[in-house]
C-alpha cells in the first residue's frame, strides 16, 4: 500500500475512527478509576486484587494503543507529538513498564520506586496515568459544543458545584473499608467532615489522619488538600478557560478581580503558571524538610519518609494544616525541631501571600524585568499584601510571646520561645499548625487569635479569612471618615468607593455567619465554653484549622455546622466576588439626598 493510499484511507475513516477512540477513551477511563477504587478500597483478597490489576493493565495498554492511532491518524504527526509532550512521555512508560513486566520479566516501575523503599509504587502510577486520562476525558467533555448545549449553568452555581462533588467523592472514598484502619469503618458524618476539612483546607479533623487512615486513606487526605488548596483559583480558571463558548465571560472577570490580572485576555493563561508554581515549591519545601527532619523523627523506610514530607509540604504550602502526627508539630519528636518549625512557616507564608503577589515578586520572568529595571516598584496589590501580612505577623509575634512567656513558653529559652511565637503568629491566620498545647492558651491569647483567624491571608491565596485587603481596606475606610476626608487613599492611588462597599460586604457577611453559628453552637455543644465554641467557629470559617481540642468531642449536629461554616468560609469570597461582577442595572441615575444619622 503506498502512502498516498494509506492517507486516502485515513482521511475517509478519521471521523468514524475518531468517535470510535473517544468513545471507548470515556468507558474504559472510567472502568479503570472504577476498578481501582474497588482495589484499593475494598478488595482483600490477593488473588482477585492480581486479576483487577491485569484488567488495569491492559485498559493502560489500550490506551498506548490510542494514543499511537491518534498518531497515525494525524497528519501533522510532528506538531501533535510536540504538543502531546507529556501524554506521549506517559504512553511511553506505559510500554516499556508494560513489555518489561508481561514479556520481559522485568517490571520497570517495581524495580524502580519499591528498591527504594516507595510503598505502592505500581499502584500510585497506575492511579496517576487513569487520572490522566480522567482529566483530558473531562477536558474534552467540556470542550465538546453539545455539552454546552445540554449544561447552561451559571458560574457560581459550577464553582460550588464543582466543591461539593469534590467533598461527596472523598467521603465516599474515605468510607471504603480499606481506607481506614478500623474494623467498622469511618461513619459518615465524620467521613464528610473530614473531606471538607481536606477539600477547604482546613486542616480541622475528628479522628488522627497518622494512625486512622491506612496509606490509601492518608492518599485521598493529600489528594483533596491539592485539589481543595488550588480550588478557588484552579477551578475558576479551569472553567473560565474550558466554558469559554456560553458563560465564560463572568468567569473571566471574576478571575480579573481576584487575581488583579493586567487584562480579562491575560487571566486565561494562569492554570498552567498556578500548577507550574505550585508544584516547584512544593517540591523545593518536600526536599527541604525531607533535609530537616529531627533525629528523634523516626520512619520505616525512604518511602515513609519521603511520602510524610510530600504530605506535609502540600499541607503547608495549601495552609491546610493537616499533619500524620498525632499532635501535630507538638509531637514530641518535632517540638523542638525548630529548623523544620521554620521550614514550614516560610511555605505557609508563601501560600498565604497569594499567587498574584508569587508572580508579581517571586517568579523567575518577574525577577529578571526587575534586575534589568531595580527602580521598578511592585504592583500595589503585592505592596498591600506584603506590609500588611508583614505587619499582622509582627502584631501576632508581639503580643503571643507577651501573653504566653509565663504560661505555654515557659519552659523554653528566649530564642525557642521567639520562634514559637513566630511560628503561631503565621499559622494562626491560616494554616492550623501549632507547636504549643492549644488546650492550656490563656483567654487573651485565644481572643488575639480569632481576630487573625477572621483576617486570614491575602487574596488569591490558598489560605482563608475575610483577607488583609479587606481588612486593610475596612481599617483605612474607617479613618477616612474619622478624619473627616472623603476618598480613601493608598499608594498614591485613589481606592473607589466600590471597593469599599466590597469590602464592607464581605466583613459583615464573614460577622453575621460567625455569630449565628456560634449562637446554633451554643446549642448543639452547650458542654463546652462559649470562648472554644467561637475559637472552633471562627477558626472553621477562616479556614484555618486551629482547635483548642473539641473538635472530636463535638456532636453530630455541631459537627455539620463546622462542615457548613468551613464549606462556605471557603467558598463565599468566590461566590460574593462573581456576584459582584455580574451585569448589573444602570445605575446612572441619582435620587434625591437624604440625612441619616448614623453613631
Amino acid at each position: 500500500m503506498s502512502t498516498e493510499t494509506l492517507n486516502r484511507y485515513l482521511y475517509d475513516s478519521k471521523l468514524k475512527a475518531y468517535a470510535l477512540m473517544r468513545r471507548t477513551t470515556y468507558v474504559l477511563t472510567s472502568l479503570s478509576v472504577a476498578l481501582l477504587i474497588y482495589a484499593h478500597g475494598v478488595v482483600e483478597s490477593p488473588v482477585e486484587l492480581q486479576v483487577l490489576y491485569y484488567a488495569i493493565d491492559a485498559i493502560l495498554a489500550v490506551f498506548v494503543v490510542i494514543y499511537l492511532l491518534r498518531i497515525l491518524y494525524n497528519f501533522e504527526r510532528i506538531k501533535f507529538i510536540r504538543r502531546t509532550w507529556f501524554e506521549g512521555l506517559l504512553m511511553a512508560l506505559i510500554l516499556i513498564n508494560q513489555v518489561g513486566t508481561y514479556l520481559l520479566d522485568f517490571p520497570v516501575v517495581y524495580i524502580l520506586f519499591e528498591g527504594v523503599g516507595i510503598p505502592l509504587s505500581v499502584e500510585l502510577y497506575r492511579i496517576a496515568v487513569s487520572l490522566y486520562m480522567l482529566m483530558l476525558l473531562l477536558i474534552e467533555l467540556f470542550e465538546t459544543r453539545v455539552y454546552h448545549k445540554t449544561l447552561q449553568l451559571k458560574p457560581t452555581i459550577t464553582f460550588i458545584g464543582s466543591f461539593i462533588m469534590l467533598i461527596l467523592a472523598g467521603a465516599c472514598l474515605l468510607m471504603l473499608p480499606k481506607m481506614t484502619n478500623a474494623p467498622e469503618g469511618m461513619r459518615l458524618v465524620d467521613a464528610v467532615f473530614m473531606a471538607t476539612s481536606a477539600s477547604c483546607i482546613t486542616g480541622l479533623t475528628v479522628v488522627d489522619p497518622g494512625t486512622y487512615f491506612t496509606l490509601s486513606g492518608q492518599m485521598v487526605l493529600l489528594m483533596l488538600m491539592q485539589l481543595g488548596g488550588l480550588g478557588i483559583l484552579t477551578f475558576a480558571t479551569f472553567f473560565a478557560s474550558l466554558m469559554r463558548q456560553g458563560i465564560g465571560i463572568k468567569q473571566h472577570v471574576a478571575m480579573h478581580s481576584l487575581m488583579e490580572s493586567e487584562t480579562l485576555f491575560s487571566t486565561k493563561g494562569l492554570l498552567r503558571k498556578l500548577i507550574i508554581l505550585t508544584l516547584i515549591i512544593e517540591a523545593i519545601g518536600a526536599v527541604v524538610i525531607f533535609m530537616t527532619w529531627g533525629p528523634e523523627a523516626k520512619f520505616t523506610n525512604l518511602g515513609n519518609k519521603i511520602f510524610y514530607s510530600v504530605f506535609h509540604a502540600v499541607s503547608a504550602f495549601c495552609n491546610a494544616g493537616f499533619s500524620l502526627y498525632p499532635e501535630g508539630l507538638y509531637t514530641v519528636p518535632l517540638r523542638k525541631s525548630y529548623v523544620l518549625h521554620l521550614m514550614v512557616a516560610i511555605l505557609v507564608i508563601v501560600g498565604g501571600i497569594g499567587f498574584p503577589t508569587i508572580l508579581d515578586v517571586l517568579s523567575p520572568k518577574a525577577m529578571r524585568q526587575r534586575m534589568d529595571a531595580p527602580w521598578q516598584n511592585w504592583k500595589l496589590l503585592s505592596r498591600i499584601t506584603i506590609y500588611t501580612s508583614a505587619a499582622l505577623l509582627l502584631f501576632g509575634t508581639v503580643f503571643f510571646f507577651l501573653l504566653e512567656y509565663f504560661n505555654t513558653l515557659s519552659h523554653l529559652s528566649f530564642v525557642e520561645a521567639l520562634i514559637t511565637s513566630f511560628f503561631q503568629s503565621v499559622t494562626t491566620r491560616s494554616s492550623g499548625f501549632h507547636t504549643v498545647d492549644m488546650s492550656a492558651l490563656s483567654v487573651p491569647t485565644l481572643l488575639i487569635f480569632i481576630i487573625l483567624m477572621f483576617i486570614g491571608a491575602s487574596p488569591g491565596s490558598t489560605g482563608g479569612g475575610i483577607k488583609t485587603t479587606t481588612f486593610l481596606v475596612v481599617l483605612l475606610s474607617v479613618l477616612t471618615t474619622i478624619r473627616g476626608r472623603e476618598n480613601l487613599e493608598v499608594g498614591r492611588r485613589t481606592i473607589p468607593h466600590s471597593v469599599s462597599y466590597k469590602a464592607f460586604s464581605v466583613f459583615t457577611f464573614a460577622v453575621l455567619i460567625d455569630m449565628s453559628f456560634i449562637f446554633l453552637l451554643s446549642i448543639t455543644d452547650a458542654q463546652f465554653d462559649i470562648i472554644r465554641l467561637a475559637f472552633e467557629q471562627v477558626s472553621a470559617f477562616a479556614t484555618t484549622g486551629l482547635s483548642t481540642g473539641i473538635t472530636a468531642g463535638l456532636s453530630d449536629p455541631g459537627k455539620m455546622i463546622i462542615v457548613l461554616s468551613m464549606f462556605i468560609g471557603r467558598v463565599g469570597t468566590l461566590t460574593l466576588a462573581l456576584a459582584l461582577s455580574s451585569r448589573t442595572k444602570s445605575t446612572s441615575y441619582k435620587y434625591p439626598a437624604t440625612h441619616l444619622p448614623v453613631g
